[in-house]
């Protein structure tokens, strides 16, 4: 952590990635993890210029009650549900124009599917604007965390965003253990990325699958929901649980890879790594019914975007190299990049995501080390940064240890950064277009809401 001036504050030249605050600091970070801190000057603290920082300090207002000074965003994050009893106004959007007409769509949806309102203003079936509400999913989790010790917290993480549980398991472990000096062994360091690229693998052919069925190409759709199947069998095989819940805790993991587990693992891997190649030329066979959805590069720099989203938009980050941890560090690994920032786009970059996680765990599992899989976290003060890359992208977790029990904790989660490019995106097609396109970039409601 580096204390700032206000001024110095306000000013940073990086990329921002997420902002928090406590009692008496607020918080900052850039790429590739630069930590930077200034005093609370009566509860305010200048705002940000930086888009992505909007949405952080209207969390901060609505948590702590931290005003952000010259900020034109005071739109509530979390707190809309106040309106209801009349303690709060409902949150305006902006007016159609002449010729143009608002559709509203949530926050309870048709399917089994998390909670959001989004607001569209369309002329004709063309998307003129989108505008989202979130904070339905809301369920203080970091109200949750504070005051237990990192190993009984960490069940807290590992629910912030289900379809992401290792990662953020992960990022909190990795916080925790920066926190404490905490060494993990090196059975543990392996096993915990080979959980982390089945969670990418499984989570990249769900989402292709669910992509084939909005436009209408049945082969791929059942051909990838049957690998996510498959996968996330192979996870119970081998941790005992389909998501792999709850395995990663700080100073390591909570069991062994089990018995029968490393043969189910290679099994389902040789079948999806034979199937892969067939189903990347199902995708381009159907390039056409994918150019829609556009996120510029420009503007995916602007707002730090991660993951798969980032990369189809000429992003090249990836936590796992920079800033970077074990064992990725000691690995070779792929980062593919693409530049027209489409559903296309994001769909080859996901593809190509899958053919280098298995090639990945494949390395992982014939390098295993025999080692202990956990250490005992002590009862230390200390704070620390942690990340992982999740498949959406970076996943931050921030915490302050005080005697062994959390005093303060803060998260990110790629999502945030990338509702605001959905919304761009939305305007690039038709109104028919927004289910294609909501699920390319698949951000998560719940790793927003916290």
């Amino acid at each position: 952590m580096r204390l700032l001036s206000p001024k110095q504050f306000q000013t940073h030249p990086g990329k921002f990635i997420a902002l928090w605050a406590d009692l008496t600091h607020v918080h900052a970070l850039y790429q590739p993890g630069d930590w930077v801190s200034a005093p609370l000057a009566g509860n305010t603290y200048p705002a940000l210029p930086a888009p992505g920082a909007a949405w952080f300090q209207r969390l901060a207002q609505d948590t702590l009650g931290c005003t952000a000074l010259g900020t034109t965003d005071t739109r509530p994050a979390i707190e809309q549900w106040r309106a209801q009893d009349g303690t709060a106004a409902w949150p305006e959007f902006a007016k159609p124009e002449e010729g143009q007409h608002a559709l509203a769509l949530g926050p309870v949806h048709g399917a089994i599917t998390e909670p959001g309102y989004f607001r569209f203003t369309l002329r004709g079936e063309r998307v003129h604007r989108l505008e989202t509400r979130l904070g339905y999913a809301h369920k203080s989790t970091l109200g949750l965390i504070r005051g237990k010790s990192p190993r009984l917290a960490a069940r807290f993480a590992a629910r912030i965003s289900g379809d992401a549980t290792v990662a953020h398991s992960l990022a909190f472990a990795h916080a925790a253990e920066s926190a404490l000096g905490l060494p993990v062994p090196a059975r543990a360091v392996h096993l915990r990325a080979i959980m982390a690229e089945l969670e990418r693998l499984a989570n990249h052919a769900g989402d292709l699958a669910a992509i084939a069925r909005i436009i209408g190409s049945a082969l791929p759709e059942s051909r990838l929901a049957l690998a996510r199947e498959h996968l996330c069998k192979a996870a119970h095989a081998a941790f005992g649980h389909r998501l792999m819940m709850d395995i990663v805790i700080p100073g390591g993991i909570a069991g062994d890879l089990r018995s029968g587990g490393m043969a189910a693992l290679h099994a389902t891997l040789i079948a999806l790594e034979h199937e892969l190649p067939g189903l990347t030329h199902m995708f381009e066979d159907v390039q056409d019914h994918l150019a829609t959805g556009t996120i510029p590069p420009a503007l995916a720099a602007a707002f730090c975007a991660g993951g798969f989203t980032g990369r189809a938009s000429g992003q090249p980050e990836d936590s796992r190299v920079t800033p970077g941890y074990a064992p990725y560090t000691d690995l070779n690994l792929h980062i593919p990049l693409a530049h027209t920032g489409d559903v296309a786009a994001r769909t080859r970059i996901r593809l190509a995501e899958m053919s280098d996680s298995i090639r990945l765990l494949h390395s992982l599992l014939a390098g295993l080390p025999d080692t202990a899989i956990a250490i005992a976290p002590p009862s230390g003060t200390g704070a620390g940064l942690g990340v992982a890359e999740s498949f959406r992208g970076p996943v931050w977790h921030w915490l302050r240890i005080e005697s062994g029990a959390i005093a303060d904790v803060f998260i990110a989660d790629p999502s945030t950064l990338h509702f605001p490019l959905l919304e761009h995106a939305a305007t690039t097609g038709n109104l028919a277009d927004f289910p294609l396109i909501l699920q390319s970039i698949n951000p998560s409601h719940s790793g927003v809401d916290l």
